[in-house]
C-alpha cells in the first residue's frame, strides 16, 4: 500500500509515524508514505495558501490552486483507489471503513485547516470524506494519523499475530471482552477461573457472553441493528 498525505504541517506525523505499527509497516515495505507540503505548490511569493472567505464570515479558507497542483501531480504519476479528505463532517470512520481501506493499494489523504478548503476541492477531486468523531480540531493532521493508523495495522504481516486483529472491538460489531495475564491473583483480586481452565470452548463461549454482556452495557447502541 501507498499513502500520500498532503498537508500544511508535516512535522506533525514525525512522532506517530517513527514508532510502532507505522514504523515497523514501513520498514518491512508493507507500505510506503509519503508526506506532501502544500505550501510547496503555492505561486505566492510568500508561499500563502489561503485567503477570506467570498461573501464574509470569520476565519480563512486553504485555497483551491496549490492543492490542486499537488493532486494533479500525484494523479499524473499513479491511480489512487481513494483521495479522502479528513473532515467533520465527513463520514465516521469505523472498523467497517478501515477494514475497506486495508484492502486498497494507493490512498492519498489531504488534511484541511483553518476554516477548511475551498468547495470546488471537495467536488472536483475529492472521492471519499473521514470524520474521527463529532468534534472540530485544529486540521486534519491528528485525524489523518488516527485512520493511517488503524488502517495500517491491518495489513497482513503487520501485526505479528494476525488473529488478533480479527479480535479487536468492533470487528464483530461488539466491545472485546475483559481481557487478563500474569499473576492469576493480585492484592486478592482473581483472574475469572473459567480462563485458566484449559477448556477453549469453554472459554469461548465466556468472551462471547462477556462481549455481548461488555457492548449491552456501554454501548448499546451498537446492537441496534
Amino acid at each position: 500500500m501507498r499513502i500520500d498525505i498532503l498537508t500544511l504541517f508535516p512535522e506533525i506525523f514525525q512522532g506517530p509515524f517513527s514508532e510502532s505499527i507505522i514504523k515497523r509497516a514501513v520498514e518491512q515495505g508493507s507500505v510506503e508514505m509519503f508526506l506532501h507540503n502544500i505550501r510547496d505548490y503555492s505561486t505566492d511569493k510568500h508561499k500563502r495558501v489561503d485567503d477570506y472567505p467570498f461573501g464574509g464570515g470569520a476565519g480563512m479558507v486553504m485555497q483551491i490552486e496549490p492543492i490542486a497542483s499537488l493532486i494533479e501531480k500525484l494523479k499524473s504519476e499513479r491511480d489512487y483507489d481513494e483521495v479522502i479528505y479528513m473532515s467533520p463532517d465527513g463520514l465516521r470512520l469505523d472498523q467497517a471503513a478501515v477494514n475497506r481501506l486495508s484492502l486498497k493499494g494507493n490512498l492519498m489523504i489531504l488534511c484541511g485547516h483553518y476554516k477548511g478548503v475551498d468547495q470546488r476541492v471537495r467536488d472536483h477531486y475529492i472521492t471519499m470524506e473521514i470524520s474521527i468523531g463529532d468534534y472540530v480540531i485544529t486540521g486534519g493532521e491528528l485525524a489523518a494519523a488516527v485512520t493511517v493508523d488503524a488502517v495500517v495495522r491491518l495489513i497482513p504481516g503487520v501485526i505479528s499475530d494476525e488473529t488478533s486483529a480479527l479480535s479487536d472491538t468492533f470487528q464483530d460489531k461488539l466491545l472485546a471482552p475483559p481481557v487478563y495475564t500474569r499473576p492469576a491473583e493480585y492484592k486478592g483480586w482473581k483472574v475469572p477461573e473459567i480462563l485458566l481452565s484449559g477448556h477453549q470452548a469453554k472459554i469461548d463461549n465466556w468472551r462471547e457472553e462477556e462481549a455481548l454482556a461488555r457492548t449491552r452495557r456501554l454501548r448499546p447502541d451498537l446492537l441496534e441493528d
